[in-house]
């Protein structure tokens, strides 16, 4: 490891994040790992880093630090100002940085996530296959929480590349104001009315993090004589759930049981949409098939292999 930066503001909520841990549910464990895998692969990619590098996930304020070595960044997701002693940047290209420069990453103009790539990656422990932050757990990441002023954080030893990488415009995440989530069916759809929740407008609440989005609006009633409530059971990041007052909840990467009814699931490609809606942004469900789900999960795939065949010629 090499001492890479010195935080000196570290923004709202500044963590370690990568893929996640994928097999340990079963043991209370949720997956953690970023909420946009999108912006997150992209932001590796640009600095010649695997997909599934270890990189900062940035929540609404971006961090101040200064840099203690040369190397390259980059920052996809959410668009904010990046300046480099006192100079603007843009996001989605490599970035060189070298000993001594101050970055200063601002507010999220739009989207809430954005997503800080160094080539080598960020260098801390592997906690059950992830360098992840689990912040109930107090594990992962850096020290089990999000970066604090005066922390110094080591990257991963790697040569800059030979020249630097731009995504096109083509390939880049579109913020809309109205985000149009694709669903399947969940495994409690027939406690509900037909179509219930699908067609709806809903709005982003306050209550909105790395655990789930309470949403507002049309009210999604129980069918007469269904539990207002379910023996908890396992959940997975997208599931929907309708709790007592009727106002669906959408759990993400830091739950790993719920025990309200599910009508839907949030399909993988669509996960990044909803990681980067604010509170206040609308959201309106669309019902597809689990042959849909999967047509769309391998076109997502394979867009990440194009734009990973791009950057090697």
């Amino acid at each position: 490891m090499t001492d890479a930066i010195k935080i000196l503001t570290p923004g709202w909520l500044t963590t370690v994040q990568d893929q996640g841990r994928l097999d340990f549910l079963h043991m209370g464990v949720p997956i953690s790992g970023y909420l946009d895998t999108f912006s997150a692969a992209m932001a590796n990619l640009l600095v010649g880093n695997p997909v599934n590098t270890g990189l900062l996930e940035i929540t609404v304020m971006g961090p101040v630090f200064t840099v203690l070595k040369e190397m390259d960044m980059a920052v996809a997701g959410a668009i904010m100002d990046i300046q480099i002693n006192g100079s603007f940047f843009p996001q989605w290209e490599t970035i060189h940085l070298n000993p001594g420069d101050k970055v200063v990453l601002g507010q999220a103009q739009k989207g809430c996530r954005a997503y800080l790539a160094f080539g080598g990656g960020v260098d801390v422990p592997r906690i059950m296959g992830s360098v992840s932050t689990y912040f109930a757990g107090k594990i992962g990441g850096f020290c089990g929480r999000a970066l604090k002023k005066d922390d110094v954080l080591g990257i991963r030893h790697k040569a800059v590349l030979d020249k630097p990488r731009c995504l096109p415009h083509e390939y880049r995440s579109d913020f809309t104001a109205l985000k149009i989530i694709r669903a399947i069916p969940g495994p409690q759809v027939d406690f509900f009315p037909s179509n219930s929740l699908f067609g709806s407008s809903y709005e982003v609440t306050e209550k909105a993090d790395r655990m789930g989005y309470r949403l507002s609006g049309p009210a999604v009633p129980f069918q007469k004589g269904r539990p207002k409530s379910i023996i908890s059971e396992p959940v997975l990041p997208g599931s929907i759930q309708i709790p007592p007052d009727q106002q669906p909840i959408i759990l993400l990467n830091e739950q790993t049981v719920g025990g309200y009814a599910k009508i839907a699931t949030i399909i993988s490609a669509d996960l990044p949409v909803v990681a980067q809606a604010m509170p206040g942004d609308a959201i309106m469900f669309e019902k597809v098939d689990l042959s849909a789900a999967h047509t769309i999960f391998l076109k997502e795939k394979e867009k990440i292999h194009t734009i990973e065949n791009l950057f090697r010629e």
